[in-house]
């Protein structure tokens, strides 16, 4: 179990690091090739969005991971023990459901471009290809959401490890 959720880390964070590096890549391409070289390409900026898109929604679940999400807890800070833990299975078991809700729809959503047959302006990406990360990240911060209302349930605290090391 313990190499399982190992490699799961490991690859949601080399997969969303993959994308940030090719996002960055592209760009310093796309600047050598506007300023350098006096021949811009039009199809960086677009294929540069969209990577940056998906290696943003993949990092989703690896900031839930290591519990780095935005958080107001002014309020939070100063209930009592008990009361934070009822606070954290509440707050986890709605965010299970916008989770769920956001795969179904993220699903929709690929399925209609799909049957419309839309592609993007410049390169002629399938958009359906785009919109395929948002069921894929929901599915993503779904099971780290999962994960964390079990460790809640369970009364454990939640240990947020690196994978890498």
């Amino acid at each position: 179990m313990k190499k399982w959720k190992r490699a799961w880390g490991l690859f949601e964070e080399v997969s969303a690091g993959t994308f940030f590096f090719t996002g960055i890549a592209l760009i310093f391409y796309g600047v050598v090739m506007r300023y350098v070289f006096n021949e811009p390409k039009a199809w960086v900026e677009e294929v540069v969005r969209y990577i940056i898109i998906w290696g943003t929604f993949l990092g989703f679940a690896v900031a839930l991971r290591h519990n780095q999400h935005i958080q107001v807890d002014i309020v939070y800070d100063k209930l009592s023990k008990r009361l934070k833990r009822v606070v954290d299975i509440f707050a986890t078991s709605i965010s299970i459901l916008f989770c769920i809700a956001f795969t179904y729809y993220g699903y929709t959503l690929v399925e209609s471009r799909y049957h419309s047959g839309m592609v993007s302006l410049d390169v002629g990406i399938p958009m359906w290809i785009v919109y395929l990360i948002l069921p894929i990240s929901g599915a993503l911060f779904l099971l780290r959401f999962v994960e964390r209302l079990i460790h809640l349930l369970r009364g454990k605290e939640v240990h947020y490890d690196n994978p890498i090391t």
